[in-house]
């Protein structure tokens, strides 16, 4: 990263990963030579990201000409606004393949996933003793294109082959702890992970706890600060250490420092309704199918 000011074009600016990662990025030692662009659905947020030092532009991820053009003006793209928002993705390859056309330029692109593309069907069933490694390129390049975020995983991957980026794929896990930063102080940022609330919230409609299948199945976590600390290592690393620093199919990075089972949550949740009087029992329940199409979407095939 040669210029003397560096580019940057930051999606999901108000979200919990996103906030945290700009709230990092505007307390970096090289902050000074950052030309930090982001996108905001509300004109307020906009105002006062503006007044972090932060150039806002009112619009939409769904605005995929915006979103081109932003990523065309950027040297370095941090995408943490949607891990399946394929064609905003798309978006963001086009414009940076026109930057490199038009200047030269190999842009860095930093991409955020999510440990849902290792799901299996186990159903909270069971728990697997295969072990994941972001160092083993083989075992990811053999993840099922099928996969959840896959098809945005590849394209990213993909663009990277044809030589116009280096793409660096961030997978974080279940991520916990409220976000404090001065966004958060300023009400640009949300503060609340939607992970275990997806837990909460149907245990409350049910006034029980609930779990996938008997909820052994053991999943990665990481507290909010280490998974965004992870993406400025990243960074730090990648203008440092270029070329010791994968990318492309060797440039997956999982964030995790920790693991649970879904049972295990489930049962403090479900010692947290006792305690407020919501429930007698404690202990979890199976969600039945219909239980999971109505607060999921679709019967879950993993946990």
């Amino acid at each position: 990263m040669s210029e003397s000011h560096t580019s940057i074009f930051l999606t999901g600016a108000t979200g919990y990963i996103g906030g945290s990662v700009l709230a990092r990025l505007l307390a970096h030692p090289s902050a000074e030579t950052f030309n930090i662009t982001v996108v905001s659905r509300q004109a307020e947020k906009a105002k006062k990201l503006e007044s972090f030092g932060v150039n806002a532009v009112v619009g939409s991820m769904d605005d995929y000409a915006l979103v081109e053009e932003l990523a065309s003006k950027a040297h370095v793209v941090i995408d943490c606004a949607d891990a399946d928002n394929l064609p905003a993705v798309e978006a963001i390859l086009r414009g940076l393949r026109k930057r490199h056309a038009t200047v030269g330029d190999l842009s860095t692109l930093i991409h955020t996933s999510g440990t849902g593309v290792l799901t299996d069907t186990a159903k909270g069933l069971y728990a697997s003793d295969v072990i994941c490694d972001d160092l083993n390129a083989d075992q990811i390049e053999a993840i099922p294109d099928t996969a959840l975020h896959r098809d945005v995983d590849l394209a990213v991957v993909n663009a990277d082959k044809q030589g116009y980026l280096k793409s660096y794929i961030i997978i974080p896990s279940t991520i916990y702890g409220i976000a404090k930063n001065p966004l958060v102080e300023a009400g640009i940022q949300n503060p609340h992970s939607i992970q275990i609330p997806q837990i909460i919230k149907p245990s409350l409609g049910r006034k029980q706890a609930a779990v996938v299948g008997k909820g052994v199945s053991f999943w990665p976590d990481v507290s909010i600060d280490d998974v965004s600390e992870l993406y400025i290592v990243l960074f730090d690393s990648i203008v440092s250490n270029p070329d010791k620093t994968g990318h492309g199919r060797e440039g997956y990075y999982f964030g995790e420092n920790g693991e649970h089972r879904w049972y295990d949550i489930s049962r403090a949740v479900g010692e947290a309704l006792v305690e407020l009087g919501i429930s007698k029992d404690p202990e979890p329940t199976s969600f039945t199918d219909e239980e999971l199409i109505k607060y999921f979407g679709s019967v879950c095939t993993y946990n």
